[in-house]
């Protein structure tokens, strides 16, 4: 029965969205009309004139770009229990994300936007049982390694992590296929938690797992050790690995002797501030993402060349280019205007429009000028973990300016699962791989200005250790793969001590 019903619903749903998907300029037309009639009497709305835009480029004059530094001054009105500030009434909730400069940061969901992460999630899932015509996860157990679920209050308002916070909407249909329990979801302590979870899960049918693949690797390798079986062993009718956030590519050879057999893979793109998109193509081994028009977003776009130079041009998606690196700017349903979320995409398509996630505009690397950007690095490693049969758990990389010796270079802080035979021909493939896709940090070797990377190697457990140190163990955080100081290279070398 719920197979049919999820065959059914998942037709509707398809046929919804293709008029959108076939109209992607006129359905962002009217997501921008929308959202600003919406907001016109909100004291954001007010204080930009909202009722006096006609068209983007009074909008662009109006209402600058901004980061949440640069609106936290309105968040800290909503936060604090006002109404009417950014978005009409109070948002539902506040996800509360990793610091910034000013400490944690609060983005605001509200019941019109909750409602767009819950269905994108939905429809992600609807899309590949369609597209695939692989129904048995239907009616197996559904795992999501996430945040806790239980939720603190202020000012009339739900506090929590984007992924606790989802958990309130599994479907009903579906309530009785959730794993692990509530309770166990409660528990803040990660690695109790991993250990409670993989006694709720093992020996159950699990047939869909979703989560940060660094996060999962964890969950799956305490499993094949507890047990001494390869996952298809434990988990025979696990068929779907959901995963978003971060490139799968530096993970995929790690979890395919994990899985021990074929498992397929669904990209996602979610964050605290949308969800933007999710593969929808699975013919080929393309994880690229249908970028969402139907989700209250109102997109924009700014070179990430030129923003690093300071130079802020906005466009909208009917200029987009492919193969361009964008800085990814929104308006949402949830009052952030003109929002400078951080990410940067390429369009890989533009009918229809979809895209892959290229980095962080904050992470990267540029302490020469080279401009390296997460996408190179992660391509780069990939190609040599491949070659050299290699696996890898987790990796980094930061400048080393004033080496003791030589000439600075960048170094490349790498937790090996299987190590390279020579980490010397190691090192040489991914040094060749960066000057073939960077031709600034190129010149720079090729002018003497830095010598070749160097690879150093982390000690087993040695990135949990760090995110351990710091308070960022498990859920949905992340290692950054670039930075610009030696904050994260510096923790790594004391713990490798």
């Amino acid at each position: 029965m719920k197979t049919l019903i999820t065959i059914l619903f998942a037709r509707l749903v398809k046929k919804r969205n293709n008029k959108w998907i076939s109209n992607p300029l006129k359905s962002q037309t009217q997501t921008f009309n929308k959202l600003l009639n919406k907001a016109e009497n909100t004291q954001f709305g007010i204080d930009h004139d909202f009722s006096s835009i006609k068209n983007y480029e009074d909008f662009k004059n109006q209402v600058p770009i901004r980061d949440y530094e640069a609106l936290k001054l309105y968040v800290d009105r909503v936060v604090a229990g006002e109404k009417n500030i950014l978005w009409p009434g109070q948002p539902l909730y506040f996800a509360k994300t990793s610091g910034t400069t000013s400490g944690a940061k609060y983005i605001p969901i509200t019941k019109e936007s909750i409602r767009t992460h819950i269905n994108s999630a939905r429809d992600a899932l609807l899309n590949y049982f369609l597209k695939t015509k692989n129904y048995s996860p239907i009616n197996g157990k559904h795992m999501f390694l996430q945040g806790s679920p239980k939720l603190d209050k202020k000012n009339g308002v739900f506090i929590g992590r984007l992924s606790g916070i989802s958990a309130h909407y599994i479907p009903k249909l579906f309530l009785n296929n959730r794993k692990p329990s509530w309770k166990t979801n409660c528990i803040e302590d990660w690695e109790k938690k991993v250990d409670t979870i993989i006694e709720e899960t093992v020996g159950e049918k699990m047939t869909i797992i979703a989560g940060i693949p660094s996060w999962v690797q964890m969950y799956f390798e305490r499993i094949v050790s507890n047990e001494n079986k390869k996952i298809k062993e434990v988990f025979p009718d696990l068929s779907l690995y959901v995963y978003g956030g971060v490139s799968f590519d530096p993970y995929k050879s790690t979890f395919d002797k994990l899985f021990g057999k074929k498992v397929d893979t669904l990209a996602t793109f979610p964050a605290s501030e949308g969800f933007f998109g999710y593969q929808d193509n699975f013919t080929n081994d393309n994880t690229d993402l249908l970028l969402l028009l139907n989700n209250d977003i109102f997109y924009e776009f700014i070179k990430a060349e030129d923003f690093l130079k300071g130079e802020c041009e906005r466009i909208t998606l009917k200029d987009v280019k492919v193969n361009v690196n964008y800085l990814l700017i929104i308006s949402t349903s949830a009052g952030l205007w003109g929002y400078n979320i951080g990410d940067t995409v390429k369009f890989t398509s533009t009918k229809p429009y979809r895209i892959i996630v290229s980095g962080r505009i904050k992470h990267f690397l540029s302490a020469f000028g080279e401009h390296v950007i997460s996408e190179e690095v992660e391509n780069s490693i990939k190609i040599a973990t491949n070659n050299h049969d290699v696996t890898i758990r987790e990796f980094t990389v930061a400048p080393n300016i004033n080496p003791k010796e030589g000439l600075p270079c960048h170094e490349w802080f790498i937790e090996f699962e299987t190590p390279p035979k020579d980490i010397n021909v190691f090192s040489r493939t991914l040094e060749t791989e960066m000057l073939r896709q960077n031709i600034y940090y190129k010149d720079l070797i090729d002018g003497g200005i830095i010598k070749p990377l160097e690879v150093i190697s982390v000690k087993k457990g040695g990135f949990n250790d760090y995110m351990k140190s710091v308070g960022r163990l498990g859920g949905q955080n992340k290692i950054p793969r670039l930075s610009n100081d030696r904050k994260i290279a510096d923790k790594l070398n004391a713990f490798n001590s």
